[in-house]
């Protein structure tokens, strides 16, 4: 008798069968040789290779570039299910949205007493610059990547709210393409609604989004910290594939209140910069003074209404963990509704009591940094030694308010293809969206991180972790 699975499986659920997702692609598994499919899986390799689809690893002097790994079995999910996801992920970005403005102006959900005043004048996210300032369309997170985990058949979870400077795009655009490339016949036999939109939407959203100076079509750049940036292959991607210039800091200069780039012809307005700079140095003049990766000055154009930065400077606020925790709070106070997603629970080391919960149970926690990010920083409690459990008590005892910790959630499992055949490991969900004046686009599906090693939860590309291609299906 078969033994039953621990987790949630995508594909089969708590059983053996097929899910009815998986159907299609499970008849047209059976008929495959795995040989084949090994094949193309170092076919994928060699293509990822060729394009350059990589990403730089800090601190790591040996291996300065690495390719995600790619697995060719697709995590596949309902219309009905992504139907209630996308519902909940734009009831979401409407509230962050709400939320950075109110901060930034009146602070309301202060006033009413829903969040602590601390939370936000003792928060680094936070930037006085920002204070009464309102973005173009009002809009401050234009892009936004919102981690999910499953943990059953209708269980979603939030994991943490990317507002800053999300990643990954490129990575679930290029991941389709190949399996287009390679499967052409499989998307024949399973209808997958498309993702191929996402750079002409991010153009068109961005656009709309364009301040008052702009006059005509509007000017678009990205903006890169350079060439040794972990992500600045998605960089020159998007700036490509939204037909935008790719420019960094060097290039940029303050002209007559506008923030304008250097070409061939001359200096040349930008009306909308999509900036993946953090905050700190994106201008020296207001932010860290020794930065060269940001432009002189940028921020009092940006006041002034002479250019868009997307995302806006102080988003960060909107993504910190322990601004996580009050999520349900925020959802409600600004939309007037529950969260249709649900928050994982999380205790705040800030408090004594939660912190000493925490102390007595970090062999069963997870425990984060608040500013943390990338699985840079943190402690998977059930897979750690006791070595590490008691360096991390340390850190803990010494600097409470920079960490939180929640329970270890029974992350749902998607097959990966192995040289044995199907093997479960763990993934989490990022799906993008785009954020305007006139409309929320979420991208059916989004980037799906697999943790390759067998029992771990760490799904990071930084940590070992790949991804895959997430296929939504049509509507039936």
């Amino acid at each position: 008798m078969a033994k039953q699975p621990t987790y949630f499986d995508e594909m089969t659920g708590f059983g053996a069968d097929p899910r009815a997702p998986y159907e299609a692609y499970c008849n047209w598994f059976k008929s495959e040789d795995n040989a084949r499919l090994l094949a193309k899986s170092e076919e994928a390799e060699a293509l990822f290779r060729l394009i350059g689809v990589t990403f730089n690893v800090y601190g790591d002097p040996d291996a300065t570039e690495r390719l995600i790994p790619f697995d060719l079995v697709p995590r596949i999910i309902a219309a009905r299910e992504w139907a209630r996801v996308a519902k909940g992920i734009e009831q979401r970005v409407r509230a962050l949205n709400a939320f950075l403005h109110d901060i930034y102006h009146r602070q309301e959900i202060v006033r009413a007493g829903r969040l602590p005043a601390e939370m936000i004048a003792r928060n680094d996210a936070f930037l006085p610059q920002m204070i009464g300032v309102t973005p173009p369309g009002d809009i401050y997170t234009h892009i936004v990547g919102t981690d999910l985990v499953r943990t059953g058949d209708d269980e979603f979870y939030v994991l943490e709210d990317n507002a800053r400077t999300p990643s990954g795009v490129s990575y679930m655009l290029e991941n389709r393409e190949t399996m287009l490339h390679m499967f052409p016949e499989l998307f024949s036999k399973v209808k997958v609604q498309p993702v191929s939109q996402y750079p002409r939407s991010l153009r068109r959203s961005l656009s709309a989004c364009a301040p008052d100076a702009c006059n005509g079509r509007p000017t678009l750049a990205v903006l890169t910290p350079g060439i040794h940036n972990s992500a600045y292959y998605e960089h020159a991607f998007l700036a490509d594939q939204m037909s935008a210039e790719l420019v960094e800091g060097h290039d940029l200069r303050v002209i007559d209140g506008r923030v304008a780039m250097r070409t061939t012809r001359g200096y040349k307005p930008i009306d909308v910069l999509y900036r993946r700079v953090d905050d700190e140095y994106l201008d020296p003049m207001n932010f860290n003074p020794d930065s060269m990766l940001g432009v002189p000055g940028i921020m009092d154009v940006y006041r002034a209404g002479g250019i868009t930065i997307a995302n806006a400077p102080g988003t960060g606020i909107a993504d910190d963990k322990a601004i996580y925790s009050y999520m349900p709070d925020i959802v409600e106070f600004y939309t007037g509704e529950k969260a249709i997603l649900q928050n994982v629970p999380t205790h705040r080391c800030s408090d004594p009591e939660a912190l000493k919960y925490v102390l007595d149970n970090l062999a069963e926690l997870v425990v984060k940094e608040v500013h943390g990010s990338g699985g840079y920083g943190m402690l998977v409690g059930p897979a750690a030694s006791k070595n590490e459990i008691s360096a991390f008590r340390a850190k803990l005892e010494a600097n409470p308010g920079n960490y939180i910790a929640q329970p270890t959630l029974a992350l749902s499992t998607v097959p990966i293809l192995t040289d044995a055949g199907l093997a479960p490991r763990h993934v989490d969900l990022r799906p993008f969206v785009l954020v305007s004046p006139d409309r929320i686009e979420i991208t059916p599906g989004g980037l799906t991180r697999v943790a390759l090693t067998e029992g771990s939860l760490v799904v990071n590309s930084s940590q070992g972790g790949g991804t895959k291609d997430t296929w939504v299906l049509e509507e039936e």
